[in-house]
């Protein structure tokens, strides 16, 4: 009868040279099925992936394949993994996955100006606070500081594209680009001396060679941002479009956003601020126009035929008593109508861009005394996809399709406020905050995952944001 030791023996060499072969058939078959693959760079799988292409389609235990900067595929978790071999796999299991936000206009170095002078009209708070400050304070160092807060503070909240208008645009696009983000990014035009330029000459001559720096960049895209009629003349305002496009660059400008800029149009143009622009030659398919306030029916049908894509932002109309928009007519006229959080100081102080979709349904609610004016769904299109067309950047981004880049964010429902959740347009209208969302991906790089951002150094801009403000206190005394 066999020793049992030796019985115990037999079985543990059996045991040592057996596993290491299943482990190598088990590998060589993986290998083989992976090998079988197509490979992609990353795969968001699993959670609720809300395409906001053009059927709205919306995909339980969904995923997204990304190769490079671009979306190659959509579909279900099961078919993509089966499909796809990635290095990288980002779970959104129990998350909603999203395009990426789109802040159609704001002047993020103004971030640095946050509170500094609030509950006053537009114009007071133009002339007699924020121009004096802005001469006083605002330098190249400013801006870079000033935008990597609010890279800081857009990311977080699920922002990965914005429109901005401001000075030193260039040193703005280097902190954009390094933080990873998406811009369209305009250098300010005015007929008085500014900060980074003391006249018209310098202002065109720094502007033309700011677009010629980022043209044709996967990131920045440079444009030519005459900042209104009531700051800029006749020919200021044309010169700046035709460098703009010379270039074929983006023209971003304030359009009918006070109600005395109105009066005064018609005083001294003998018409609307829109018609006039459309009379010197200035809208077109390439301009973006922020607030579009007091418009009337035929101002509407000219933004509409002449393709301006407008920006609604409902906190700075109402934090200083601009008016309220005719979206829902702006809408119904065809044009494409986004959603900006304005700049982060005296016109809304924050850069929360799903704050905006909320009020911008509640706002037209209230005025229309109609609870279904502008509903969940409709402001959700004006944050991405609606965001993109007024961009004229639809075919890129705004939504998750095949061929568009890869700005995806992922928004969790864990928290109190995210649940139970029966419409998840109506939750994200009015229950979601910028503070759930975890993770956000530009262009096929993560910049924040699991709510730790990974391309600004946060505690350092904060800090720097504070010695900031004792600076410009001091510069007003």
């Amino acid at each position: 009868m066999p020793n049992r030791n030796c019985m115990c023996s037999l079985r543990s060499s059996l045991v040592a040279v057996l596993v290491p072969v299943f482990y190598f058939l088990f590998s060589a078959c993986l290998h083989a099925q992976n090998a079988k693959k197509e490979k992609v760079d990353m795969l968001v799988a699993g959670g609720t992936v809300v395409t906001m292409n053009a059927e709205r389609r919306i995909i339980e235990d969904g995923a997204v394949a990304v190769k490079g900067d671009t979306i190659v595929a959509l579909g279900s978790r099961a078919n993509l993994e089966a499909k796809y071999a990635a290095p990288q796999t980002i779970s959104a299991a129990g998350k909603l996955v999203l395009p990426g936000l789109i802040n159609g206009h704001t002047h993020v170095p103004m971030t640095l100006l946050r509170g500094l002078r609030d509950d006053v009209t537009l114009d007071e708070w133009l002339q007699k606070y924020i121009f004096p400050a802005e001469a006083k304070n605002v330098t190249e160092e400013f801006a870079r500081w000033g935008t990597r807060l609010a890279a800081a503070e857009q990311i977080r909240g699920g922002v990965t594209t914005f429109a901005d208008m401001y000075y030193f645009e260039d040193a703005i696009a280097e902190e954009t680009k390094a933080a990873g983000m998406r811009g369209v990014l305009g250098e300010t035009i005015i007929d008085f001396p500014a900060p980074d330029n003391k006249n018209n000459a310098a202002m065109l001559e720094y502007a033309e060679k700011f677009l010629k720096r980022w043209q044709g960049h996967a990131l920045i895209h440079a444009a030519v941002a005459p900042h209104s009629i009531y700051t800029c003349s006749q020919k200021t305002l044309q010169d700046s479009a035709a460098l703009a496009r010379k270039y074929s660059a983006p023209i971003l400008i304030h359009v009918a956003e006070m109600k005395k800029e109105l009066d005064d149009s018609r005083a001294q143009n003998g018409t609307t601020p829109v018609q006039y622009l459309d009379r010197i030659g200035v809208l077109g398919p390439d301009v973006l126009a922020a607030h579009c306030i007091w418009v009337d029916e035929a101002d509407r049908n000219i933004l509409a035929q002449r393709r301006v894509g407008c920006v609604h932002n409902p906190s700075s109309n109402m934090m200083l008593s601009s008016g309220v928009a005719p979206v829902i007519e702006e809408r119904a006229a065809g044009v494409a109508v986004g959603l900006g959080t304005d700049g982060p100081a005296g016109s809304n102080n924050d850069l929360d861009l799903m704050e905006e979709m909320d009020l911008a349904a509640k706002l037209q609610k209230i005025t229309k005394m109609d609870p279904q004016a502008l509903g969940a769904k409709a402001v959700v299109e004006m944050a991405t996809i609606e965001g993109a067309r007024a961009l004229h950047m639809e075919k890129e981004i705004g939504s998750l399709e095949a061929g568009k880049k890869a700005d995806i964010i992922l928004v969790g429902l864990d928290a109190p406020s995210a649940v139970p959740m029966y419409n998840l347009y109506a939750q994200l209208a009015y229950a979601l905050k910028g503070s759930d969302v975890e993770t956000v991906i530009v262009g096929g790089r993560a910049v924040m995952r699991g709510k730790k951002l990974l391309t600004v150094d946060e505690p350092a801009v904060i800090a720097k944001a504070r010695e900031f403000k004792n600076k410009i206190e001091a510069s007003l005394k």
